[in-house]
């Protein structure tokens, strides 16, 4: 493509400002997921909503676009797996928001970048860098200060029962992603966008609906308790849905390989929405190693030479 045809970036100042808004609203969106949750909300149930809104604003969108919906001969598996990956980790995500504080869900997700490299590494890539590799070992640290590892020997009846497998789900949505992104970028680069995204949300979506028909989780596909459950399934559907949609519009302005760092400010949200809002507290140590992880995924993402 004319370097004329490319659409200008915006002023970093918007571009930042429109990023820490995408990254608020996808954190408001798990916040609302957790009352949700709380109040007896099936998981099948709330990802379903999620995912078909989603896709009808997506669909949408592409035909505003009039963009191609063609999937390239040779592709097609591969997209089936990238949806099938992206279904998983949803899964996942919302496994951990539903057992553990929601900013510690969202900080062990945000782990993905060193199970990418590691990955890449492990499939013939070029191995991390000293610094990469340094930076790796400093969030580990800082993860077993955020996870209170010395006080979870300790007395594990503090952690609660869902403690551990929150935190495997959290790992588990972690990996799944960076396989996907790892698909994404050595076996679909060269599709578009929009038809992967579509396509993507589109498997997620029936693979939701097929697994609440099938019966796979029980309780899966409960409705709310209440009329606050009712109203947080609704909010976390179109919070998702903003961000998503807005991030997918503005992403060719953001200038993300110099930007994308700003959208750790994801977990800080509901760090601070889950303090206001869920109760939800974290003490000195696990709020140092919290900052320790995000410091360094973001010193990670800007070492990126892209």
């Amino acid at each position: 493509m004319p370097s004329s045809a490319r659409p200008d970036h915006l002023p970093r100042h918007l571009a930042v400002g429109m990023l820490l808004f995408i990254g608020c609203t996808f954190a408001t969106n798990h916040i609302a997921a957790r009352i949700a949750f709380d109040d007896g909300t099936g998981l099948l149930l709330a990802l379903m909503c999620r995912s078909g809104l989603s896709l009808l604003t997506l669909v949408g969108l592409v035909l505003w676009q009039r963009g191609s919906l063609r999937l390239p001969a040779g592709l097609g598996r591969w997209q089936l797996v990238l949806g099938l990956l992206i279904a998983l980790q949803s899964l996942c995500l919302y496994s951990a928001v539903a057992r553990i504080p929601v900013a510690l869900a969202l900080l062990i997700g945000n782990l993905f970048p060193i199970m990418l490299a590691l990955l890449t590494w492990a499939l013939g890539g070029q191995p991390p860098t000293r610094r990469a590799s340094l930076l790796m070992g400093i969030i580990l640290i800082g993860l077993v200060l955020v996870l209170d590892l010395p006080a979870w020997i300790a007395s594990d009846q503090d952690m609660g029962p869902d403690w551990v497998p929150g935190i495997l789900f959290g790992f588990g949505g972690a990996s799944f992603f960076a396989v996907g992104v790892w698909i994404t970028e050595h076996r679909l680069s060269t599709l578009a966008g929009p038809v992967r995204s579509l396509y993507t949300i589109l498997i997620v979506f029936s693979s939701m609906v097929a697994a609440g028909v099938a019966g796979v989780l029980p309780g899966g596909m409960d409705t709310p308790a209440s009329g606050t459950g009712w109203l947080a399934l609704a909010a976390l559907s179109i919070l998702y849905t903003t961000a998503f949609s807005l991030l997918f519009i503005s992403i060719p302005r953001l200038d993300m390989a110099r930007n994308a760092p700003v959208m750790n400010i994801e977990p800080v949200a509901s760090l601070i929405m889950g303090w206001l809002l869920l109760n939800q507290f974290f003490n000195g140590r696990q709020l140092i190693g919290g900052a320790i992880v995000l410091g360094c995924i973001v010193a990670l993402a800007y070492s990126k030479k892209r």
